[in-house]
């Protein structure tokens, strides 16, 4: 369950940072900034310019998104910073760290604009094993 909550994180930490860094025009001119839900619907981060590159804050989570982050150490996932430093890559996609707060671990991600309202993210546990993707919704537009 650990592992599969990590490759969650990881892929998430992908999707938004992928497409977060900047605001280059990508499948159909849409943007990487604003608000995404993850597939389950129980966090949505805000994605935003952090400096050169993008970054992606927690503005809400369900209750049992916020009890995982405190069994896991993070008392607090409302206002957290999940992603960071995610830079554009040659191939389109964007790479960065991403903060999991049940493992209380960061981890390295990925991430590409699909079309102006959906993002896929993929994460590794650890060099390319392990992997996993999913693909986050836009939930508001940036502001």
């Amino acid at each position: 369950m650990r592992i599969s909550k990590i490759v969650l994180a990881l892929m998430a930490t992908a999707l938004l940072a992928g497409p977060v860094a900047a605001q280059a025009p990508v499948a159909g001119g849409g943007q990487i900034y604003g608000v995404w839900r993850n597939p389950k619907n129980s966090v949505h981060v805000d994605v935003r310019p952090c400096g050169p590159s993008a970054c992606g804050y927690v503005v809400w989570a369900n209750a049992e998104a916020q009890a995982d982050a405190r069994d896991g150490g993070t008392p607090n996932l409302i206002g957290l910073q999940l992603f960071r430093n995610f830079n554009p890559q040659a191939n389109g996609r964007w790479r960065g760290k991403v903060f999991v707060p049940d493992l209380n671990a960061t981890f390295s991600g990925t991430a590409e604009l699909l079309d102006e309202d959906r993002l896929r993210a993929r994460g590794c546990l650890i060099a390319n094993i392990a992997c996993k993707s999913q693909v986050w919704v836009r939930v508001a537009a940036p502001r």
